[in-house]
C-alpha cells in the first residue's frame, strides 16, 4: 500500500467527521498570490508566496477543510498537491506559504538558533486566521513548535510534518533508517524520531545522505534524487525495515527505489495527520 492509499484510508473517518465525502472525481485549481521583500520569485531572498490549491467536485459538497502549509522551498508545494490529488480528497484547500529565507538563516547560522525558532512561530501564528490546522514542512524549523505556540494557536492545531512522519515510521518497530539530505536537520530529526520511537519497539538511525544537498542547491534534481534513492536501497540491503525521508524535497526519490519496498514520505502522511487534528478540533 502506497503513502496515497494510506492517506485515503487513514483520513475517511476524519473527513466524514468534517462533512466531506469521497469524489470519483476531482478538478484541481491553483490561484497563485505573492509578495516579496526585494525581488519577486527569488528563493536566496526573504519572500512570501502563496498558492490556494482547492480539490472539488463539480458540485462541492459540505464543509471545505482549510490546511495551511508552511515550506521553505517552492519545490516542495507540487508534492503536497500531488499527494492531495493522489489521496482524492474533494474538499480540501491547501494554502502554501514558502519562507525559504527561515531555512537559509538557519543553514548560515549552523541549525536553529532561538531568534529564528522565535520568528518561525511568529509566522505560523499569522498562518492560523481561516485555517482548520496549520502544517510546517521544514525540519530544521520543526523544534519551533513547541507547548507555549501550540496554546496560542489554540483551537487551531500547528503540527510539524516531521513529527507526523516519525509516528508513522515507528509505529511498528523494528529497523527504521531515516535519511536526511541537509546537515541542520540532523538534531531535530534524530530528536523527533527518538521521542517517537519511546513508545515502540523500533530502532531509530539517522542517516545523512552526503553531498546530496549540494546537487538540489546546484539545481541538479536528478543527482540529488539519485543519492538519495541509492542511499534508501543501501538501507534495505543493510536490514532496514523502514525507510523515511525526512525531507519532501526527497520525494521524488521514493519512485527510483527499486524492488517491493519503498521508504515512507512526508506529503501524503503529513496531509493525513493535518486533516486529522483539524477533525478533532472541529
Amino acid at each position: 500500500m502506497n503513502d496515497a492509499s494510506t492517506c485515503r484510508n487513514a483520513l475517511a473517518p476524519s473527513l466524514a467527521k468534517l462533512n466531506c465525502r469521497w469524489p470519483c472525481a476531482s478538478r484541481h485549481h491553483s490561484i497563485v498570490h505573492g509578495f516579496s521583500h526585494g525581488r519577486r520569485n527569488t528563493t536566496d531572498v526573504p519572500h512570501l508566496q502563496t498558492i490556494q490549491a482547492r480539490m472539488q467536485n463539480d458540485q462541492p459538497v459540505g464543509e471545505t477543510v482549510r490546511i495551511v502549509c508552511l515550506h521553505t522551498a517552492d519545490s516542495n508545494i507540487a508534492l503536497f498537491d500531488a499527494a492531495a490529488r493522489a489521496a482524492g480528497f474533494e474538499a480540501l484547500e491547501l494554502t502554501h506559504v514558502v519562507r525559504a529565507d527561515l531555512l537559509a538563516a538557519a543553514e548560515q547560522a549552523g541549525g536553529l538558533t532561538d531568534a529564528i525558532a522565535a520568528q518561525t512561530r511568529e509566522v505560523l501564528l499569522t498562518l492560523k486566521d481561516n485555517a482548520h490546522a496549520v502544517l510546517l514542512n521544514c525540519s530544521t524549523l520543526g523544534p519551533s513548535v513547541n507547548d507555549a505556540l501550540t496554546a496560542q494557536a489554540a483551537p487551531v492545531p500547528v503540527l510539524r510534518a516531521d513529527a507526523a512522519l516519525a509516528k508513522r515510521a515507528v509505529e511498528n518497530g523494528g529497523k527504521v533508517i531515516v535519511l536526511c539530505t541537509v546537515s541542520t536537520t540532523l538534531g531535530p530529526t534524530t530528536s523527533v524520531f527518538a521521542q517517537a520511537a519511546t513508545r515502540t519497539a523500533a530502532d531509530v538511525e539517522v542517516q545523512l545522505v552526503s553531498g546530496a544537498w549540494e546537487r538540489f542547491r546546484a539545481g541538479d534534481t536528478a543527482g540529488y534524487l539519485s543519492a538519495i534513492a541509492a542511499a534508501a536501497e543501501a538501507a534495505y540491503e543493510n536490514g532496514a525495515d523502514v525507510v523515511a525521508f525526512a525531507q519532501t524535497s526527497m520525494a521524488g526519490a521514493a519512485l527510483l527505489v527499486t524492488g517491493e519496498a519503498k521508504p515512507l514520505t512526508t506529503p501524503a502522511i503529513a496531509l493525513a495527520a493535518a486533516v486529522q487534528a483539524a477533525a478533532l478540533a472541529a
